[in-house]
């Protein structure tokens, strides 16, 4: 199996490198490969950033979920990955949803905005808002 970095990712699914795209296409067709919860992280980062490739959201998820869907891509904990996706798509911050997907016990955090999105989507996480009492 082959761990594969964000980079490889994004010229695959942005296709914005004729010659780093065929590459990535033929290494995902002709190898097992391993997508780290770490890179996906970043890929959604560079898709969707102002700074990297400004995609709307939903043609993010889209593609992401293509590349999931490879018969031969590996991820590790794919529940999680759905689930964080899943809440993503619902106008969760991806990064909030993948820390939120992959907790153990309640979440704590002072981040208002993603105490309030775990509420609204009745996540099954437990989120301990802290600093409630700091103006």
């Amino acid at each position: 199996m082959i761990t594969v970095d964000t980079n490889v990712v994004v010229r695959y699914l942005a296709k914005d490198d004729e010659a780093q795209t065929i590459e990535a296409t033929q290494l995902f067709s002709d190898n097992e490969c391993f997508v780290q919860q770490t890179v996906l992280l970043e890929v959604v980062w560079v898709l969707c950033s102002r700074n990297g490739h400004n995609w709307e959201r939903s043609a993010v998820i889209e593609r992401v979920r293509h590349l999931l869907s490879l018969p031969r891509i590996v991820v590790h904990q794919p529940a999680t990955v759905a689930q964080a996706l899943h809440w993503y798509a619902a106008g969760m911050d991806f990064a909030d949803a993948l820390h939120l997907a992959n907790t153990v016990g309640p979440f704590a955090t002072f981040d208002r905005r993603l105490s309030n999105k775990a509420s609204n989507l009745k996540t099954s996480q437990q989120v301990l808002l802290l600093g409630k009492d700091v103006h």
